[in-house]
């Protein structure tokens, strides 16, 4: 397993090459097998290929035009009803003050890094795009004002092969029995 966690890569280009459904399949069973707190299980997963809606996607993303050469996006949704069951009408967004929203956000987390895991694997690209407000992206994928997104995951045949970017010395992140 160590191997696809020191290869993986933001991927950034992408070749014009189709993603198979299997593979697709694969790394969303990836991210559904993933651990949540409470086995709340808030995840939802939109999967964009049309290239009308990754260009308004792309659009809100600060206009990342480089988005638009992966074939697929993946739209990681996290939903605060897992957490939060009463029928009541909620809104959330990047201010909103419940913990629940943090805890969704963190769930959401871990099922996206085994989804970029395994398209690794799979010799699939990735990068996590979340330069976005929840304002802009709902409306286009009609999600509704009590999900949250986490991100888009963009996910094609990489074109580009990024060196290593630096990374701390174990030392320097390691504490051991307090600060």
């Amino acid at each position: 397993m160590i191997e696809p966690i020191k290869t993986r890569r933001s991927i950034r280009s992408y070749k014009d090459k189709t993603v198979e459904d299997d593979k697709i399949i694969l790394i969303l069973e990836s991210a559904r097998l993933a651990p949540s707190g409470d086995n709340t299980q808030p995840v939802h997963f939109v999967i964009v290929k049309s290239k009308h809606n990754r260009q308004k996607l792309a659009e809100v993303s600060h206009h990342q035009s480089w988005m638009l050469s992966a074939p697929v996006f993946i739209v990681c949704v996290a939903d605060i009803r897992s957490r939060i069951k009463d029928n009541v009408t909620i809104s959330i967004d990047e201010a909103s003050p419940q913990e629940e929203v943090k805890q969704i956000i963190r769930d959401t987390s871990i099922a996206i890094e085994h989804m970029v895991l395994e398209a690794e694997n799979l010799g699939l690209g990735t990068c996590w795009v979340a330069w976005f407000t929840q304002e802009e992206i709902r409306p286009i994928l009609n999600i509704p004002p009590d999900k949250y997104v986490v991100s888009i995951v963009t996910l094609g045949y990489a074109n580009e092969i990024p060196k290593a970017r630096p990374r701390k010395k174990l030392e320097e992140i390691i504490h051991l029995e307090v600060w």
